[in-house]
Order: C-alpha cells, then sequence, then structure tokens
C-alpha cells in the first residue's frame, strides 16, 4: 500500500509537465526523476517498470521486431492492475498498429490475412484495406494527417505528430488523477515524449521510419485485449 502523503509530496517536487514543450530539452533529467522515483513502493516501481519498457518511443530500436513489442506489451498488460495504465497501453498499441498499416501499405502491401499487428483494430484495419484511412477517421481524427506525412515522405513530422497524439491521450488520463501512482506513470510516459521530441532529427527519424516500413508485422502475434477497459 503506498504512503498517499509520500505520493502528494512526490508530485509536488516534479516540475509542471506542460513547461517540457516549450523547453529545448526536459527541465528535470532523468537522474533527478530517478531520484524521485525512489519514493514509489516496490509493487509500483515494477509495474512504471514494465510501462516503460513496453511504450518508450527510444525503446524501439532498430534492433527491435515486432515479436519483441508484441512480446512486451503482453508482459506489461499481464503486469498492470490499474485500469487506466492498461487503457493508455492500449491506445499507444492501437496507434502503432495503424501507422504500421500505413506504411505497409504504402509500400504496395497486400492485404493482411486475419489479425494484423496489436489492439482493438488488428481485424479491423485487414477487413478495410481498400479505404484510405481503414474507417478509422472517427476513432482516430490524426490518422489522416498521418497519412498526408507518411506520403509526403516527412519522417520527422510524423514522428512528431505521433508524438503529440500521445501526449494528448496522456493529458486526458492525467485529468482524472492528481497524486496518485497514476498520476506518477502518466508523468513519467510524458517525460519520455518530451525527451523524445527533444532529441529527434530529421535523420534519425527518417532510419527508424524506413527500418519500420521494412517490417511487414505480417507475423504479428494475437493480443487478447478483452478485459482492458474494465
Amino acid at each position: 500500500m503506498s504512503d498517499p502523503d509520500a505520493y502528494i509530496a512526490l508530485i509536488s517536487s516534479l516540475p509542471g509537465s506542460e513547461r517540457l514543450f516549450v523547453a529545448k530539452q526536459p527541465p528535470l533529467s532523468r537522474l533527478r526523476l530517478e531520484r524521485r522515483l525512489t519514493a514509489l513502493t516496490a509493487e509500483d516501481a515494477r509495474v512504471l517498470k514494465a510501462l516503460e519498457h513496453a511504450l518508450n518511443w527510444g525503446g524501439y530500436d532498430m534492433d527491435v521486431t515486432d515479436a519483441q513489442a508484441i512480446e512486451r506489451c503482453k508482459e506489461a498488460l499481464q503486469s498492470t492492475p490499474q485500469p487506466t495504465l492498461r487503457k493508455i497501453l492500449v491506445e499507444r498499441m492501437d496507434l502503432r498498429t495503424a501507422v504500421a498499416a500505413l506504411r505497409l501499405r504504402k509500400q504496395g502491401g497486400s492485404p493482411p490475412s486475419g489479425v494484423f499487428g496489436m489492439g482493438r483494430w488488428s481485424r479491423h484495419i485487414p477487413e478495410n484495406w481498400g479505404d484510405p484511412h481503414f474507417r478509422l477517421e472517427g476513432a482516430m481524427s490524426w490518422i489522416k494527417d498521418a497519412k498526408q506525412l507518411l506520403e509526403a515522405e516527412d519522417p520527422l513530422g510524423l514522428e512528431r505528430l505521433l508524438l503529440s497524439v500521445s501526449h494528448k491521450q496522456l493529458k486526458r488520463h492525467a485529468s482524472r488523477h492528481y497524486f496518485d501512482f497514476e498520476a506518477v506513470a502518466i508523468y513519467v510516459l510524458k517525460w519520455n515524449i518530451f525527451d523524445r521530441w527533444a532529441q529527434s532529427n530529421a535523420q534519425d527519424a527518417a532510419k527508424r521510419f524506413e527500418h519500420l516500413a521494412q517490417q511487414a508485422m505480417a507475423d504479428a502475434a494475437d493480443i487478447d485485449f478483452e478485459g482492458a477497459y474494465a
């Protein structure tokens, strides 16, 4: 059981997250952030580690396969009891799957058979392969812009769009949590987004997106997300 006073003190010690996007670099270093996170209970620290392992933008380097990414998500879901944090995992996997489908189709890939990628739309996307946006405009208002940036071969613009979308998702969940573990976890995930934003550049983004485009994700495992929104 976490100490509410300790978590209130922890949240209060962190710079406001809205400052991060306007700064050239996060105002709080990773080392200083880690020192503050020592206030977490052992169980909460374990959950946060699994979340970061699955969702960190820097965690999907060129040697990380889609199968490994899926396994990370499975492990994180299995070890995350908090409904809000499970929703965040599912939303990020939805985003990754939709963008991977856009890349594959741009390369001339055929409609995948059965399940594609990860998340709630893994069957919906192959069934709507011929639609420009996989009939996901209602669920993903950003997908039109993502498609345009991909077709314009603007990997940095696309990466920053996805960072922005993920940030907005986190802000929505943060509005329901203030001084609990979920608030701490959301702050750390935001910090990772801002850190990635500060480090991003066109050359690195192009390399990452070209590598990801070459991965068909056709062998992606079928993750059971039932209960993630319970």
